[in-house]
């Protein structure tokens, strides 16, 4: 793929993962559900973890500049650029056979799992507990629910959508023609 190509979805995920987590999302002050992880992935499958971390942490700084939702908070963007870095190693696929149809399956679930461990349910709400000064512990039970419930969301989700985008992307971005 060209990278001009690259950067002009990069920027088309940028807005939508923009537009995801700001505006469609269901926000709370200990949890927040949105699908603002579908650009990060979709990025992460066509793209690797470095434009994945890009968008991620733009994302974060762009929408923490123009939408805020309250003080900003560095350990947010740490944590974004976290998750973007293993969805990024785990489920890039460099060509278009990279993987087997398991293999992609089985990356995608414990990419899912590691995020929704170390990022969403360890790091945010360490977070959440630092900004809010409430007790770990306590938004630790709160947030496990979410994050236990959204985890077949998610992969559901994204095989979805990787299936149904996977031969327009091929024919129209992987392909060398510009």
């Amino acid at each position: 793929m060209s990278k001009s190509k690259k950067i002009i979805l990069s920027a088309l995920l940028l807005a939508l993962l923009i537009v995801l987590s700001r505006f469609l999302s269901i926000k709370t002050p200990i949890v927040k559900i949105s699908f603002s992880f579908v650009p990060t992935m979709l990025c992460a499958i066509w793209l690797g973890p470095k434009w994945t971390i890009l968008i991620n942490v733009l994302g974060d700084l762009i929408g923490a500049t123009l939408f805020p939702s309250g003080p900003y908070f560095v350990g947010y963007t740490i944590s974004t650029g976290i998750a973007a870095f293993i969805y990024g190693m785990l489920m890039y696929k460099k060509e278009e056979n990279t993987y087997t149809e398991k293999q992609f399956i089985l990356r995608t679930i414990l990419a899912v799992v590691l995020v929704t461990a170390i990022v969403n349910m360890g790091l945010n709400t360490l977070w959440v507990s630092i900004t809010s000064g409430s007790a770990f512990i306590v938004l630790a039970g709160a947030r496990v629910v979410k994050e236990v419930v959204l985890i077949p969301v998610k992969v559901i989700t994204i095989l979805f959508l990787e299936r149904v985008l996977r031969t327009p992307f091929n024919k129209y971005l992987r392909s060398e023609n510009d």
